[in-house]
Parts: structure tokens; sequence; C-alpha cells
């Protein structure tokens, strides 16, 4: 059986390479992310197959308040909509 492939809301295909757009919390606020996927994952520890992706945060994002770290983070594929392809 081949893996399905992964797609945000609208359709478009997530894969790494990817320019998103995912949410983030900072305090008490919410914020809009921007970031390129390095890599497609799913985690099964609830139960459930769960779309995870590895990204790694551009640096552009909504807020007042700057992002401290640009580390790679894993974030969940369910509110993420692809804004654009880059080359990794």
């Amino acid at each position: 059986m081949a893996k399905a492939r992964l797609t945000d809301f609208t359709g478009a295909e997530i894969r790494p390479g990817s320019l998103i757009a995912y949410p983030t919390r900072q305090g008490n606020r919410v914020r809009a992310t921007e970031a390129i996927v390095l890599e497609t994952q799913s985690n099964r520890s609830t139960g459930r197959v769960v779309p995870m992706l590895k990204v790694k945060p551009t640096g552009r994002e909504s807020g007042f308040v700057a992002r401290k770290t640009l580390a790679v983070r894993t974030v969940s594929a369910e509110h993420v909509v692809v804004i654009g392809e880059t080359t990794v």
C-alpha cells in the first residue's frame, strides 16, 4: 500500500522544501509564523496517526516581540498552510 500524500486544508501538498505558515503561541497571544519544512513524520503515541512536520522558522512572523530562537521545531500539520516552494 502506498503512502498517502500529506496536504494542507487547501489541498496543496506538503513536502520537504515547502514554505508554510502555521500558528504559534507567544505568551497569551497567537502569532502566524513562516517556516520551511525539513521532514514529514507521523506520531502514533495517542493511539491514532497524527501527521507532524519538522520545520525551520525563517524569522518572518506576525507580532511585535521578535522570536528568541530559530531552532528546528516539530509541529502538527493540522493548521498549516503552504504558501510557496523553496529548495532545501
